[in-house]
């Protein structure tokens, strides 16, 4: 067992595929650490420390669900990486979202059904090994496994999808300017899969341990180990929902996903012709929930407004003052020194007076009940004590609502708009898994 496993490892070291979901995530959250400084002027998200969490967590995950997948018996081909990678890169030119193998196994099983009409080799002998190739995927098999990795995925968006949220300043209804996030968490899971020697490789055993549940007797030639490079992760937006609500909204729906996903490969394993509808429902299943999701979110009104008795809280830097006070995202803030404030140049005026050294606050909880916060003063502390308010009639810089493209995290252009220069009617389609 050992050995095929130490091969497998040193295979999946030496893919570049690995490095290139590193480099994908790198890039996603230096974008997302930019962005905050840009819009607040303040790193909320630091990309270094984001990256290795989810170095270490997507590490977890792996070990976890090649456990899992040890007893199930997903049954692979050499090719199989080249193919997968091959449709995430063609599908994330369209979208960066698209980077799931949901949607690589769907495309993969619409693209076998269509070979399996047309006689490629007739056309050029290249095309006809292509479509071999293509022919010997297991797509059930492989849905399956995608069914694991979004199960995996809705534990870690349950567990740290708050800590992911990341503040926006967004275009709303005739301009104004609100309050929002973009909850957005990516991991690259190493994959060390088992696999019968009957599918193109050399034989590392005579038989497992155990029988896979999975795959029969294509199993009693034997069995080696492949490892898989895989990206698993999630974006949504939201303005009218707090961090860890949206969070929990996504690990619902994302659980049910897996859950519908198990039972459509299962379907298709159990009979074949299946497979082409059972891809196609990959697909469509998760774009239905991303529309549904964007559905219930236009039917609420925006939270991150400044609509009630005082200043509403978008979001708080860690370590500040704030946090310390545990002043919380979504609270409000109605009186600074007894005296009440409607905007920041307000906020920043009370925060002043009496020559900086204390400050008392008045803060409405999420529950609506008043709590009373004092603290002292620092030179050298952040102006609003690590406050960062929803915009207001004086705020002007916003973010795209829309996910960035590829070429956008590539390049060090702006990663924010001007009011005064550009209105757009904002797109919520980008919420989804």
């Amino acid at each position: 067992m050992l050995q095929p496993l130490g091969r497998a490892a040193l295979q999946l070291a030496t893919q570049p595929f690995y490095y290139i979901a590193i480099l994908l995530i790198i890039l996603i959250y230096r974008h997302q650490m930019r962005t905050e400084q840009r819009l607040f002027h303040a790193r909320l998200h630091p990309w270094p420390i984001e990256t290795l969490r989810s170095l270490l967590t997507g590490a977890v995950a792996g070990l976890l669900v090649s456990a899992v997948a040890l007893f199930i018996g997903v049954r692979l081909t050499p090719d199989t990486v080249w193919w997968l990678w091959g449709a995430a890169g063609a599908l994330l030119l369209l979208r960066f979202r698209y980077l799931c193998i949901a949607y690589s196994v769907g495309l993969l099983g619409l693209l076998q059904g269509a070979a399996g009409w047309i006689d490629t080799g007739a056309y050029h002998p290249l095309a006809g090994r292509l479509a071999e190739s293509l022919a010997a995927l297991d797509i059930p098999g492989l849905l399956l496994l995608a069914a694991l990795l979004h199960l995996a995925e809705a534990l870690l968006i349950g567990r740290q999808g708050a800590r992911l949220a990341s503040p926006l300043v967004l275009s709303g209804k005739r301009g104004r300017l609100v309050g929002g996030y973009r909850l957005q968490g990516y991991w690259p899971v190493p994959l060390l899969l088992a696999t019968p020697a009957a599918g193109g490789f050399a034989a590392a055993g005579t038989a497992l341990p155990w029988p896979p549940l999975l795959g029969g007797g294509t199993w009693a030639e034997g069995w080696t180990m492949i490892g898989l490079p895989v990206i698993i992760g999630f974006t949504t937006l939201t303005r009218s929902l707090l961090p860890q609500q949206s969070a929990r909204q996504s690990a619902r729906q994302l659980l049910l996903y897996s859950v519908l996903l198990g039972a459509i490969a299962a379907g298709a394993l159990w009979w074949p012709p299946l497979t082409v509808p059972a891809a196609l429902a990959a697909l469509l299943l998760h774009e239905g929930l991303g529309l549904l999701a964007s559905w219930r979110e236009s039917l609420r009104s925006p939270y991150y407004v400044h609509d009630g008795p005082g200043l509403r809280v978008l979001a708080v830097v860690p370590d500040s003052p704030a946090a310390e006070l545990g002043i919380a995202v979504g609270e409000m803030i109605v009186k600074v020194n007894g005296a009440r404030v409607r905007n920041g140049a307000e906020l920043h005026e009370a925060l002043s007076e009496g020559g900086a050294a204390f400050c008392k606050l008045e803060v409405l909880n999420l529950e609506g009940e008043s709590k009373f916060l004092q603290r002292a003063r620092y030179a050298g502390e952040h102006h609003q004590l690590g406050i960062l308010l929803a915009p207001d009639e004086r705020s002007t810089d916003y973010a795209p609502a829309a996910a960035p493209s590829l070429w956008r995290l590539f390049g060090s252009g702006k990663t924010s708009r001007k009011r005064e220069l550009e209105r757009e009617r904002d797109p919520l389609d980008e919420l989804s898994m």
